[in-house]
């Protein structure tokens, strides 16, 4: 007796049907999810290796040239005829024609296809129109040579890629985001891409670098043949002291964008501008404005530093190879490109030497059965099988003056010709015909047994014709970071209230003597010495408390060197050393000499030259004096955990800093013992 599904079930325990059941989802989600990601790379976001486009851009192409007909089409009806090649919505359609016109290679514009430069949208398809450029029909259709399959509904017949004869993947660039990949190729130059391939085609090494539609400057010292890095600035030129004009941009941005990046810069206080204002048309112009006190020199550094007048472009140069996506580099695509156009000229001289052939060897059984009359002799013939068989045995004794042998569509071909036609036959013309497709036939041999020399005539060709309207845009210069902290203003007053100890911008000092008040940036840090030799460094805080005990305080400059004189509290003795600003881990305490509760500083002074100190000494009956002057410059500045020079074998009472008063003669004067310069 069989089992019902029923009963079967409730045999299975119940946490082994649930894990079966589960195993079918997963199994569900892992085959549609990769389904999935595999139409996304290859279909839509990666472009393909041998014609440099995305489908949406190949079907629009193609969609393009099959209604050519030399005149401009409504985008709207190149967008609808798009959708029978295109299983995706009219919006994408559109937007990648019009981003695919804007690059000025293969569409013509008529009407307002946006701006580049400001970011405006294009109008309405029912409003603009395109079609094909000259360049576009001679480089990219070859009908003989494509590979057609049916598209998504089976009505009609699209491209796998187009016999590009140009290197348009690196022309073009190209974005886009995939599943676990993106890709972010950059635009090259359209001469610069053609001579390199010329130099590849002669066996010497090339160097590809970017180039941009909307210029600007370009540092490609890390580019990494595609796959590094790239820094871009805007083009700033000083019209006047206090104007600045922006003419050029950085990649992928637009005047809209670079002036709220400057407007969030000047509202954040790192910059000063009185206003902004785009005047930019078929040029970019954006006219910045200085206010009082602020010029033009001085804010160009803070514009690269703040703002997208300076932009950091990482390029990812991922593309379809083989139905694969992979990594290349942009010598790998055009020696690719470049190895695909010597293949795809060869395959197209053969198909054009097949077709002379074949024209050829008409001609001459066309000659033959005329000029040898070789008609006559069917006039008795009263069947078709006993005219063909007439016609071939005719022609035996010709054999060696035709191309190949005679076969039935050439006889059939011979007696459709009519009475009238070979009463008019011209022997003259039809052998210079004859002499003018052996010609041909042989500058075609003569192309193919040099295929790397006609390949190389075949792109200079295309340099001459059309590359006057393509020159470098960027400038390719090698330009040093910008230091955001030099560059930055020091708009924040910092101050020091001794008699509460609180320190930052947001405390007030209020005696000039006792306080400390100083300017500084947001960028700087703090260097805070204490008057038991600790000292540490921060940041610009809001507030906050430090205690009284500070005997030094600024903002870190390594070009500073310190001064000091200090007592050791261990021995009682006091020592001077010289140093420069110290290495420093921020927010971490360091000391300048052994900590002691007798230890402190006596003199603290920055500088580097004519600073002076009077000691006093403990006075003593046997001493031939009480006091002494030291010059810090006789010192040797050394590293800041230097113990220093000891200043006397006697206690010192007390340190006069006599910076900028007359010198004292006499045993004041006197030289410190074993002093060393």
């Amino acid at each position: 007796m069989t089992s019902t599904p029923k009963e079967t079930a409730e045999e299975t325990p119940p946490d082994e049907l649930q894990e079966q059941r589960q195993g079918k989802l997963h199994k569900l989600f892992d085959d549609n999810f990769l389904d999935y990601t595999s139409y996304v790379i290859r279909e839509r976001a990666i472009p393909d290796i041998d014609d440099g486009l995305k489908p949406v851009q190949r079907r629009i192409l193609q969609t393009l040239h099959n209604m050519d007909d030399g005149r401009f089409h409504k985008v709207a009806n190149v967008v609808g005829e798009t959708m029978k090649l295109h299983p995706h919505g009219d919006q994408s359609i559109f937007a990648a024609l019009v981003n695919l016109a804007n690059k000025n290679y293969l569409i013509d514009r008529q009407g307002n296809f946006g701006n580049i430069y400001t970011g405006d949208q294009a109008s309405a398809a029912r409003y603009i129109e395109c079609r094909l450029t000259p360049m576009a029909r001679e480089t990219l259709f070859n009908k003989d040579i494509t590979e057609f399959i049916d598209s998504y509904d089976g009505r009609m017949q699209e491209p796998v890629t187009l016999p590009s004869k140009l290197p348009m993947l690196l022309l073009l660039g190209a974005e886009g985001i995939a599943v676990g990949m993106a890709t972010k190729i950059m635009p090259h130059n359209f001469r610069e891409l053609l001579q390199c391939q010329i130099t590849y085609l002669e066996g010497d090494e090339f160097t590809l670098y970017p180039d941009f539609p909307k210029g600007g400057i370009v540092d490609v010292s890390d580019y990494d043949h595609g796959n590094g890095r790239l820094r871009c600035r805007a083009r700033i030129e000083i019209t006047d002291e206090k104007t600045i004009t922006i003419t050029e941009l950085p990649y992928s941005l637009t005047t809209q964008s670079l002036m709220d990046s400057v407007e969030k810069a000047a509202k954040a206080g790192k910059l000063k501008i009185s206003s902004i204002n785009d005047y930019t048309a078929e040029k970019v112009e954006v006219e910045i404005k200085l206010p009082r006190g602020v010029y033009a020199e001085e804010t160009i550094d803070a514009l690269y530093a703040f703002t997208d007048c300076e932009l950091s472009v990482s390029p990812n140069l991922v593309v379809i190879r083989e139905n694969l996506p992979c990594i290349a580099t942009v010598e790998e695509v055009l020696r690719h490109n470049t190895d695909k156009l010597q293949r795809d000229l060869e395959t197209e001289l053969n198909i054009e030497k097949g077709r002379l052939l074949d024209k050829l060897h008409a001609r001459k059984l066309e000659q033959i059965f005329i000029e040898e009359r070789l008609y006559k002799q069917i006039e008795e013939q009263t069947s078709y099988k006993g005219v063909t068989s007439t016609v071939r045995e005719a022609l035996l004794p010709f054999a060696d003056e035709l191309i190949r042998k005679v076969v039935k569509e050439d006889i059939e071909r011979l007696l459709e010709i009519r009475i009238k036609r070979i009463s008019r036959y011209d022997i003259n013309k039809q052998a210079k015909e004859i002499r003018t497709l052996e010609k041909g036939i042989t500058a075609i041999d003569k192309h193919l047994k040099d295929m790397v020399l006609f390949t190389k005539n075949y792109l200079q060709g295309i340099l001459d014709t059309y590359g006057e309207a393509f020159p470098r845009r960027s400038e390719l210069k090698s330009f040093d970071e910008v230091n955001a902290r030099a560059a930055a203003l020091s708009n924040i007053q910092v101050s020091y209230h001794r008699d509460s100890g609180f320190m930052g911008h947001k405390v007030k000092a209020e005696h000039p003597k006792k306080d400390i008040e100083f300017a500084c940036s947001e960028f700087d840090r703090i260097l805070l010495i204490f008057k038991d030799g600790l000292y540490k460094v921060i940041n610009v805080p809001d507030k906050l408390f430090i205690g009284s005990e500070v005997v030094w305080m600024g903002v870190v400059d390594n070009s500073l060197v310190f001064n000091l004189i200090y007592r050791a509290g261990a021995v009682n003795l006091s020592y001077v050393k010289r140093f420069k600003t110290p290495k420093f881990i921020l927010n971490r305490e360091y000391r300048l000499f052994d900590a002691h509760k007798r230890s402190m500083i006596q003199l603290l002074r920055t500088g580097e030259k004519d600073i002076r100190a009077r000691i006093s000494l403990v006075p003593s009956s046997r001493a031939r004096y009480n006091s002494l002057e030291i010059e810090m410059d006789d010192y040797l500045i050394k590293g800041v955990a230097a113990k220093g020079k000891r200043i006397s074998s006697r206690v010192v009472r007390q340190v006069t800093d006599v910076t900028g008063k007359p010198k004292k003669t006499g045993p004041v004067a006197a030289t410190l013992p074993g002093l060393e310069k």
